[in-house]
């Protein structure tokens, strides 16, 4: 077995922060599906590892981690990724913008929490209505906050950040259940100048979807 072990789900946006993470930082990892539609997330074997039921858990360095941005921000630490600035002021600017989406956007929109709207209205297009509903004004107002940094051409500098792995996985997203971001030019921008780098790449779902 690997060194480093990501148990992860390919469409978790959880899961793809923490693969852009770990490209970044140029490690090699073993990833081990738990397949959320089927429910292996419940599993014993997987409570042992988090008992939240949650992806992603990394295991590195001797250590079982959970949390995504726990991860990401050890990750940050122990391998030098300079994911936010060295100014107190603008790290917490920084967080955030990150946190707009992976605190505030992210939880709603979570599966669990949409099929459970879907259960309870008994609606079938109830999923697709609510994620709608949530995540458009959620990347209206991101866009707004991007005008407080300058794309250059991430979302806060020359090189990407915490704000930039917490966007790609609510892009992704956005462009699944057909919500409109194209007319959200700084998201946009900083999407196409992800989406070239190396290390989003290899992260992106379709490319991580088992065979």
């Amino acid at each position: 077995m690997a060194d480093v072990v990501l148990y992860d789900y390919w469409r978790s946006s959880a899961s793809y922060r923490v693969r852009i993470a770990l490209n970044l930082a140029g490690i090699a990892f073993e990833s081990t599906t738990v397949d959320l539609v089927k429910g292996e997330q419940r599993s014993a074997e997987h409570l042992a590892r988090n008992p939240q039921g949650l992806v992603p858990a990394l295991e590195i360095d001797g250590l079982q981690l959970t949390q995504s941005l726990a991860i990401i921000e050890y990750l940050d630490e122990t391998r030098g990724l300079n994911l936010l600035p060295a100014d107190p002021a603008l790290r917490a600017r920084v967080r955030a913008l990150s946190y707009a989406i992976a605190i505030d956007i992210h939880p709603i929109c979570n599966l669990s929490v949409a099929k459970h709207a879907r259960e309870i209205s008994g609606q079938d297009d109830a999923m697709k209505r609510w994620m709608q509903h949530f995540i458009r004004p959620g990347m209206q107002a991101f866009e707004t906050l991007l005008g407080g940094f300058e794309q250059s051409p991430y979302c806060c500098g020359e090189t990407p950040g915490l704000a930039d792995l917490c966007l790609m996985p609510q892009v992704y997203n956005a462009r699944r259940w057909g919500v409109g971001i194209d007319d959200l030019p700084r998201v946009t921008a900083v999407e196409a100048a992800c989406a070239a780098h190396p290390a989003f790449a290899a992260a992106f779902p379709d490319a991580c979807k088992p065979a």
